[in-house]
């Protein structure tokens, strides 16, 4: 059997959550930001992630119909509005980068609905939460560990 670290140097584990914490503070919206750290732990199967974001998105008072739906927001109809819906669309299209690129339409849309510097936020969230899936999965970390 393959054992696996639970280390994580503590540096490295600052300047990861001083990113998140500069991303989500950049975009402005906590619920939001939520959502889309929990979509992406979704595609990359972080089951540490998704407890732990849950958690605060319910702090956040995310609706549980948002919530349940997450997974499926395309066939959602209007549980999600359409700036949601922009962001969701760029956290699936930067999270799974199979063709190499994010598409133009998908970028441009969500440039739609954010301004210049929340759009980098956004992008910055994306970034960082597919890091810390990265860093979670990898080492096989189980859900239940998070304390505020």
């Amino acid at each position: 059997m393959t054992v696996r670290t639970k280390r994580l140097d503590a540096g490295v584990a600052q300047a990861m959550s001083a990113v998140s914490a500069a991303a989500k503070k950049g975009l402005g919206d906590p619920a939001l930001a939520e959502l889309v750290v929990l979509r992406a732990s979704q595609l990359n199967h972080c089951a540490f992630c998704l407890d732990m974001h849950l958690g605060i998105a319910r702090e956040l008072g995310v609706s549980e119909r948002q919530l349940d739906m997450l997974a499926a927001w395309e066939e959602a109809g209007d549980l999600f509005d359409e700036r949601e819906r922009a962001a969701l669309a760029l956290t699936e299209a930067v999270t799974v980068v199979t063709d190499r690129f994010v598409p133009d339409d998908v970028y441009d849309r969500a440039a739609a609905h954010f301004d210049g510097p929340r759009l980098a936020h956004l992008v910055g969230l994306i970034v960082a939460i597919n890091n810390w899936n990265r860093v979670m999965v990898a080492r096989r970390i189980p859900p239940g560990g998070y304390t505020p």
